[in-house]
């Protein structure tokens, strides 16, 4: 079995002081961190996930619901789209950018600089499971997970190194990421 990591939208944007704030969004990016560096030879591959909205449309309002639209957040090209500071020493295998002209949850909405989808990465990598972490774990790193899974990837949620928008939109993840059989294990328990 070969797997990787897929660390999801850990961007300034999603943490304390960003323009959609996940409580606990920076003490997560620093605990995805420290993971990565006591276990970063456990994974073929590393890829991270980043929003990197230039015109995503109706995903953007200035009167969002909170559901559909959003406000203007992951702007390409600012810092807050950036990776998270504390990710610096990550040297991730492969960077994809999503949600360009469009809204997308999943990372495998995602290319990276050559233009793949992370799917083909992970596949031409010989990568056939999948650890998936990041924010949130409500939103983006559900659908992330939920296509892992639909695409034939073995995929789990590290579930320490993940936070959800809320816990009501927790709640309703972990239902579907259970119906679709996605496990969620802490990641002292993964090796």
């Amino acid at each position: 079995m070969s797997r990787a990591l897929i660390i999801v939208d850990v961007q300034p944007t999603f943490c304390e002081g960003g323009a959609l704030p996940i409580e606990g969004g920076d003490a997560c990016a620093e605990r995805i961190a420290e993971f990565v560096e006591e276990h970063r030879d456990d994974y073929a591959l590393i890829a991270t996930t980043q929003d990197w909205h230039i015109d995503p449309g109706s995903h953007f309002s200035q009167t969002p619901d909170f559901v559909d639209t959003w406000p203007p957040h992951g702007v390409a090209g600012t810092a807050q789209a950036e990776l998270h500071p504390a990710l610096a020493g990550v040297n991730a295998d492969v960077s994809t950018k999503k949600g360009l002209y469009s809204a997308a949850y999943s990372g495998f909405e995602g290319v990276d600089e050559e233009g793949r989808p992370l799917a083909d990465v992970l596949s031409e990598a010989g990568v056939d499971s999948v650890d998936i972490c990041g924010l949130a774990q409500s939103h983006c790193v559900c659908e992330t997970a939920l296509d892992a899974q639909r695409l034939g990837f073995s995929a789990r949620i590290l579930s320490d190194l993940t936070e959800p928008v809320s816990a009501e939109t927790a709640v309703r993840a972990t239902e579907r990421l259970d119906a679709a059989g996605v496990e969620q294990i802490d990641s002292l328990l993964v090796f």
